[in-house]
């Protein structure tokens, strides 16, 4: 373990878990799940014992650091990296894999978002160590794959290569064939039909000096930015250094700047109970049900309800009745009442508050 860090990507504001999420206090920092602990506190709690707690480094907001030392206090400030403006994914883990490879050449990193949920934890580590494993034999970016259970619209999908040649040797490790962003509901059924694509989780294996190589023959222009500077990382002219590499940077997903470019990236498949909770329906799905399909999480009395999502103040009493499908979520003094198969509409309600009463509910 004494090589392996894991870098939790907390910087996002989860604008579809509104009202719950919001820009001052976003979803990783919730607990979503009703257990007593935020997502960003369960993402670290997942990967004990697969890495020290000496090597955790989070990349947030720089709006969010007090935010993140509240909720991981035993984290060194110095290894919770600010970034001055969101520019995706990609200058966010070019930032954490120049940053921690000042530190240690021979790192390997974890790389994962802070607000999943994976329901097989115990399945979940023993791939996370085969993939560590084979990414230090090997000079390979490594992806999980989730195997998927239909055919949904909202994800990214990988299609790989299951013929034994395309295997990594001694591996359940395949060989990429191509990276498809969120396909129409038809694609996206003839995907599941072919058996060969799996969801695309976001969360990465590799060494550092093998992504920095990436970086290097994809995104050419991020590599350069981050090399001018790198001798600055972990010393008091790094906020400065940051604050004109990100004014450098553009604006592009890991995904689409180099996994879908690069020639040596293998899928681990994965089956591990796991979800982006995404969307208010992606909790609903993870949740434990009552008899009617309904997941409450509040002092709820309910009468003639089935199949809703209800997520309230504890110090309120909320009474329900006669709902069939619906989303009741009550957040600092926001109330959202929707229908489940109209959730994709929270982004229009957010935007509309927005125009209509000013920031102040977003």
């Amino acid at each position: 373990m004494e090589h392996t860090y894991l870098v939790v990507m907390a910087g996002g504001i989860g604008s579809r878990f509104w009202p719950f999420s919001r820009t001052q206090h976003p979803k990783q920092f919730h607990d979503v799940l009703g257990v007593g602990r935020s997502m960003l506190q369960l993402t670290v709690d997942r990967f004990r014992g697969v890495c020290l707690p000496e090597n955790v480094f989070v990349v947030t907001n720089r709006d969010y650091i007090e935010l993140v030392h509240e909720h991981l206090p035993e984290l060194p400030l110095s290894h919770i990296l600010g970034e001055p403006i969101g520019r995706n994914t990609a200058p966010c883990i070019a930032y954490a894999s120049y940053r921690i490879a000042q530190q240690d050449p021979e790192a390997t990193l974890i790389v994962t978002p802070a607000d999943h949920a994976v329901l097989r934890e115990e399945e979940f580590r023993r791939l996370i160590r085969e993939a560590v494993a084979s990414a230090r034999q090997h000079d390979v970016l490594i992806t999980l794959g989730i195997q998927p259970s239909r055919p949904d619209t909202g994800y990214g999908y990988i299609q790989y290569m299951d013929e034994p040649a395309h295997r990594l040797p001694d591996s359940a490790l395949y060989k990429v064939k191509t990276f498809t962003e969120k396909p129409n509901s038809d694609l996206a059924r003839m995907f599941i039909e072919s058996g060969d694509f799996l969801w695309n989780a976001g969360l990465f294996v590799w060494r550092a000096s093998a992504i920095i190589e990436a970086f290097h023959q994809c995104l050419s222009d991020i590599a350069e930015v981050f090399e001018e500077g790198k001798h600055l990382l972990g010393t008091e002219q790094e906020e400065a250094f940051i604050n004109e590499a990100y004014s450098r940077c553009r604006n592009i997903s890991i995904d689409f700047g180099v996994m879908e470019k690069a020639d040596n990236v293998y899928v681990l498949p994965a089956d591990i109970g796991w979800s982006d909770l995404g969307t208010w329906d992606s909790l609903h799905q993870v949740s434990p049900h009552d008899a009617q399909g309904n997941v409450v999480d509040g002092e709820v009395l309910l009468y003639d309800t089935r199949e809703c999502l209800i997520k309230t103040p504890h110090e309120r009493l909320v009474v329900v009745q006669g709902l069939d499908g619906y989303i009741v979520a009550e957040h600092d003094n926001v109330l959202l009442i929707c229908q489940r198969s109209e959730e994709q509409r929270v982004k229009e309600f957010v935007a509309d508050v927005k125009a209509r009463k000013g920031t102040g509910y977003n």
